[in-house]
């Protein structure tokens, strides 16, 4: 597993500049066109009203092997990867809820603000059926970070920690029967294209280990897009 081998290197500074810069070096990786459009389920009553409601579902892997990138998991078959896609398409002035399945193990997280739920409706995330608004900095697998680039209307940023896979649950091959669930809301704004990124670095080496699975749209980045009804 790619994560076992990394040390504790390039932590994230904190500040919207550097959230933009690392946003803009992300959304540059564009060579995946599969889109997952949010699935509409009712509406949901919310501090701002009563909100069409939808919902989207996606996993995180230690390797690409889990079938969305092709025949023995494609050109990259030991990257970490999120799956079945990465770029996704919802709808403005809404609240969406995103069920992640965790399959990786994982270690300390290089900067503690993203092992703390921030941007949801109600400022936590239920893990395996527990509410939380952090988890454990030495136990993060990986993220999942939302926020804008250069939007001049509504902002958006959503960040939410994945928990590690215990190691003991760990299989030598394959992939844990028992994934972490993890299961947020959050409230979209004006229509607008954002980026959204692991925030866990487990990339190839290059820059703050940002480079390789980290920066490529398909694994672990891509693109999220909020559209008008």
């Amino acid at each position: 597993m790619n994560k076992r081998l990394l040390a504790a290197l390039g932590t994230v500074i904190l500040g919207a500049a550097v959230i933009a810069g690392i946003g803009t070096y992300v959304a540059s990786a564009k060579n995946d066109s599969r889109v997952l459009v949010a699935t509409p389920a009712g509406t949901m009553d919310t501090p701002q009203g009563n909100l069409p409601h939808y919902t989207l579902e996606m996993s995180s892997y230690p390797d690409s092997m889990a079938g969305s990138h092709g025949t023995n998991g494609g050109p990259h078959p030991d990257w970490v990867t999120y799956g079945p896609v990465t770029n996704f398409q919802v709808p403005a002035h809404s609240v969406i809820t995103v069920t992640i399945k965790q399959y990786d193990g994982g270690e300390r997280i290089t900067n503690d603000f993203f092992a703390t739920v921030h941007g949801t409706m109600d400022g936590t995330a239920t893990v395996n059926g527990a509410q939380v608004k952090k988890v454990d900095a030495e136990t993060v697998g990986h993220t999942f970070t939302l926020h804008g680039l250069s939007d001049a209307k509504s902002q958006l940023f959503v960040n939410i920690p994945l928990p590690a896979v215990p190691d003991s649950e760990v299989p030598d091959s394959g992939y844990t029967k028992t994934p972490v669930t993890v299961t947020f809301s959050f409230i979209t704004g004006d229509a607008g294209n954002y980026v959204w990124n692991c925030e866990f670095p487990c990339g190839d080496g290059t820059t703050a280990r940002f480079g390789g699975a980290m920066s490529t749209q398909g694994y672990m980045s891509g693109n999220f897009t909020v559209v008008n009804a």
